[in-house]
This record gives C-alpha cells, sequence and structure tokens, in this order.
C-alpha cells in the first residue's frame, strides 16, 4: 500500500481525492447528531484489481490509460482518508479480494490503532460480499457511505442494485466511462464477451441502440447497410446516470468525469443517495462538491 501522505490541492489526484474527503466529513457531522450508527465502505480497497503487469481487464482488454502513476495515487487513497475524517465513522469495512494487496491491508490496524477494533477486514470479491452485506443485514438503524472505485469493469448492476434496496447507504461509484467508451467500438462489431460485460454493468441491452445508428454507405459499388457509433463521453455519462435514476431517490446531476495526465478519460465520480428521507440533503452536498471550479478541476 502506498503510504505516501497526500497534501490536497496538488495534482488532479489530490484534487479528486478532496472531493470525497468533503463529503465524508461532512457526512460524518451530520450522522454524529443522529441515532444512527454509520459505517465508511471501500468495495476495492486494496490494489488488487488494479495492479496487473498489462493493466488488463478480464477478457484481454487493455488499458493503458490506467498507468498512469496518479491514477494508482488516487486509487489508493480513499481508504487512509476515510480512517482520518473526524468525527469517525462507526465500523470501517474494507474489502480486497486479493490475497497479497490484503496483507498489506492488515497492516492498517497498526497504522490506526484508535480505531483498529472498528476496522472490519474483507477478502473476499467485492460483489458477492457486498449483496450479502446489502441483503440480508438489518438497515433501520444503520447508515453508510459505500465507495465503488473498481479498477475496471468488476461491478455487477445487481450489486448496485442491492446497494439502492437498503435505503440507507450513500453511494460514490467510481464509474469506468474510458473502459465503457473502448468496448464500443466504432463500427458496432462487438464480441460476445464485450457485450456480456457491458450488460453486466450497465444492467441492460437498451445501450446498443442509443449508442449506435445503423444507415448506408455509397461508394462505387452501390449501397451498402453501415453501423456507426454515436455514443460519445458524454452521452454514455448520462445514460448512467439515468440508469442510477431508475434505482435511487437522489442522483447528483452533475457527475465529475476525471481525466489522466495525457487527457485520457478514465472515470466518471458518481453520486446516489439510496435514503428518501435523507437524499435530497445528501444531494445538496454532492452536487456542490462536485462542481468545477473556474480553472477546470
Amino acid at each position: 500500500m502506498n503510504k505516501t501522505q497526500h497534501q490536497f490541492g496538488g495534482s488532479w489526484t489530490d484534487e479528486k481525492l478532496e472531493r470525497v474527503r468533503k463529503y465524508l466529513v461532512a457526512y460524518a457531522k451530520i450522522m454524529n447528531k443522529q441515532r444512527f450508527r454509520f459505517a465508511y465502505i471501500d468495495a476495492f480497497a486494496g490494489t488488487g484489481y488494479r495492479a496487473t503487469k498489462n493493466n488488463a481487464d478480464q477478457d484481454g482488454l487493455k488499458f493503458p490509460e490506467f498507468s498512469d502513476k496518479e491514477t494508482k495515487e488516487f486509487l489508493e487513497g480513499s481508504v487512509r482518508i476515510a480512517l482520518k475524517i473526524k468525527p469517525r465513522f462507526t465500523k470501517y469495512f474494507f474489502i480486497e479480494k486479493d490475497q497479497s494487496r490484503f496483507s498489506e491491508l492488515e497492516k492498517l490496524k497498526d497504522e490506526f490503532p484508535q480505531v483498529s477494533s472498528d476496522i472490519v477486514l474483507v477478502n473476499s470479491d467485492a460483489n458477492s460480499y457486498l449483496k450479502d452485506l446489502c441483503e440480508n443485514r438489518r438497515w433501520d438503524k444503520n447508515r453508510a457511505v459505500l465507495f465503488l472505485d473498481p479498477y475496471g469493469m468488476q461491478v455487477s448492476w445487481k450489486t448496485v442494485a442491492a446497494i439502492a434496496s437498503t435505503k440507507a447507504i450513500d453511494l460514490w461509484y467510481l464509474f469506468p466511462l474510458g473502459a465503457v467508451n473502448r468496448m464500443l467500438t466504432k463500427n458496432g462489431k462487438i464480441t460476445s464477451a464485450w457485450r456480456a460485460k457491458l450488460d453486466k454493468i450497465l444492467g441492460t441491452t437498451e445501450w446498443y441502440d442509443l449508442f449506435y445508428k445503423s444507415g448506408e454507405e455509397v461508394d462505387l459499388l452501390g449501397s451498402r447497410p453501415v453501423v456507426k457509433k454515436i455514443g460519445d463521453f458524454d452521452s454514455i455519462g448520462k445514460f448512467f446516470v439515468d440508469r442510477l435514476k431508475t434505482l435511487f431517490p437522489g442522483v447528483a446531476e452533475n457527475p465529475y468525469p476525471l481525466v489522466n495526465s495525457k487527457g485520457s478519460h478514465l472515470y466518471l465520480l458518481c453520486f446516489a443517495a439510496s435514503n428518501p428521507k435523507g437524499a435530497t440533503t445528501a444531494i445538496k452536498i454532492a452536487q456542490d462538491i462536485l462542481k468545477r471550479r473556474s480553472d477546470g478541476n
């Protein structure tokens, strides 16, 4: 695990992490005055899904833009930020599938002894554990902020639906915008494996008709049918926000696009609130935090 202390206000990494930190601070202050127990959950707490040699997702889809050093720092920084928030959370759940990364994660209890007894480390698949946590635990007296920060396209829409069903969890989701766009080939010829992954992460097959347009192309040999990609980063992002609205009573209208130092789109930082009573306040805070500054950050 990267033990470098982040000084906010420098790189894009620090700027985006600061947005998450601001929400956690506001959330903890509000919940500290309520009767609920409240937790912070990091679904990909280690770097097991990220530190691959060729930066490839399953099915061989390579993402060279994820090799950027700042990208890795951002993805690894949320755990320690949450552990430093005052007032503190009641519990901390850190989920990591990879055993070697999980072993590094275990050192957190020594690094943060003041909260060590309330750190729950889970060596498991994030989708499986989250579905069980959401569907088989009582949430009437519990609340949580969950950070979904996958390396690629590991998160299932069924997991997102389970989170919404709790009516108790505020969700920050680093939606893999760059990976989704990469799979949407220009000619519309998408392998069955890639289609399955897109269906799984978006929870529907409707995306194809929205991101592609059928037509005809005329050349010296006459006309022939063609399929062209019309989906871009903006339309993909809007589609995903609309998908979240089918599950959550509150969804931030201004998700924040993350690009690396080379200008490559990586993620869309999205926010959704599952509790009907608290959604209005949560969305107000999140949308203010997600506003872009005049300097472009």
